[in-house]
């Protein structure tokens, strides 16, 4: 006779932490209560954040809504054990998204999806998740941290992260008076940003280069890749705030020439100087991947913001006073080139 089998299922036993899941909560509850706004009525710990929407300076107010991740970047800061960025960039992919519709931020919610919360590296991520918003100026309503085991294996993980924003619907971007003659500016990056690491990591891996190794200086190439996002929130307002802006594009995924495309009406085309970006910048990563991994510019162009993170359209009667602006809030700016009708985007 066979001996029967004594189970012991349980919840823990299956790898879910429910103990740890809440004591997360509870320490993330006064972290992200130190950056949220007074319209925050119930965030973190209930079934749904409540957010009074104030909106007696708007006229015609219009929600604007944006999710976004890391990808594969989060990774590169498992190889690195290094966690406190990609929470900034989590936030900025998002903000960023809303702030070139002229949209202000209002709050963000994020989800961490784990095999088997690691209380330091999850904390980690919410504390650069906290300083994202503070960067944007959006509160941290909420949130969701799932450990799934079986669909993640060897502790990895995903996060998503998803914004609200408002603005007055006269303001709404991009207008559709662009037009022949209109100028381009450029914000710079503060590198890779959080697109194009699955090539990355394949030339990393076919080169067989460690994440560790110096790049220049003090700086590894790990610390290179994981300079967290741009967020441009705080800097664009100052700048809609004082100048009619045509159109703002996020330099992400697809680079200039798809990002730039989003913006343009038809039959509506840009000419771009192809030294204001980062071939060949001295201690550029973008120079590295050209110079010393052979990338084209075509195949550059299309998968990295070559060192631009946001591109202004702007009336060409205000590049002047735009460029003295710029100096006075310390914003770096690049004249990119300008619009035209040709219906495409050239590098020149």
């Amino acid at each position: 006779m066979s001996k029967k089998k004594n189970y012991n299922f349980s919840y823990l036993n299956s790898g879910v932490n429910v103990s740890l899941g809440n004591e997360l909560v509870k320490a993330i509850k006064p972290i992200s209560k130190k950056i949220n706004d007074k319209n925050v009525l119930n965030g973190i710990g209930g079934f749904g954040a409540v957010y009074n929407l104030n909106h007696t300076n708007y006229k015609k107010p219009l929600l604007v809504s944006a999710t976004d991740g890391v990808g594969t970047k989060i990774l590169i800061a498992k190889d690195m054990n290094k966690y406190d960025t990609i929470g900034i960039d989590l936030v900025a992919m998002s903000v960023n998204d809303l702030i070139v519709q002229g949209a202000k931020p209002l709050f963000f919610l994020d989800y961490i999806a784990v095999e088997k919360i690691k209380k330091k590296v999850v904390l980690d991520i919410i504390k650069g998740i906290v300083k994202g918003c503070s960067k944007a100026s959006c509160s941290l309503v909420g949130g969701e941290t799932a450990e799934l085991p079986g669909l993640y294996q060897n502790s990895h993980f995903d996060l998503a992260g998803f914004a609200v924003g408002i603005v007055e619907k006269s303001k709404l971007l991009p207008k559709n008076n662009i037009k022949n003659n209109d100028v381009l500016i450029g914000l710079p990056s503060n590198g890779i940003h959080s697109n194009g690491f699955s090539l990355i990591r394949n030339i990393f891996k076919e080169k067989k280069i460690s994440y560790k190794k110096k790049f220049y200086s003090n700086n590894s190439f790990g610390d290179i890749l994981l300079k967290p996002t741009s967020i441009y929130v705080k800097t664009i307002q100052k700048i809609i705030d004082k100048f009619d802006i045509k159109g703002i594009s996020h330099i992400t995924g697809g680079g200039i020439v798809e990002n730039l495309q989003r913006v343009l009406p038809k039959n509506t085309g840009a000419e771009i100087l192809i030294d204001q970006l980062s071939f060949n910048k001295k201690n550029s990563i973008f120079n590295w991947l050209y110079q010393n991994c052979k990338l084209s510019q075509k195949e550059m162009l299309k998968t990295f913001n070559c060192g631009i993170g946001m591109i202004l359209i702007i009336k060409r009667k205000d590049l002047e006073k735009f460029s003295s602006f710029s100096k006075k809030i310390k914003q770096p700016i690049k004249v990119l080139g300008k619009i035209n009708n040709k219906k495409n985007i050239i590098f020149i």
